[in-house]
């Protein structure tokens, strides 16, 4: 996770910044397995804000 993401984020560290986030998400929802303590459920929407904010800062389309 990126420790902040402010809105003059440069979009040409999205290339590597972007898939890191998407792996720790997949990681992260892997090893809850639906179950989520209070601390990992923040992690998780941190995560996930953090991926949308790159996807529309740089105009990224999303994946279905």
């Amino acid at each position: 996770m990126l420790n902040n993401i402010e809105s003059d984020y440069n979009c040409a560290n999205a290339s590597t910044d972007l898939p890191s986030l998407l792996q720790e998400l997949t990681q992260l929802e892997a090893a809850a397995q639906g179950s989520l303590s209070e601390q990992e459920q923040q992690q998780l929407n941190r995560l996930r804000n953090q991926i949308h904010f790159i996807r529309n800062k740089c105009d990224i389309p999303h994946e279905s």
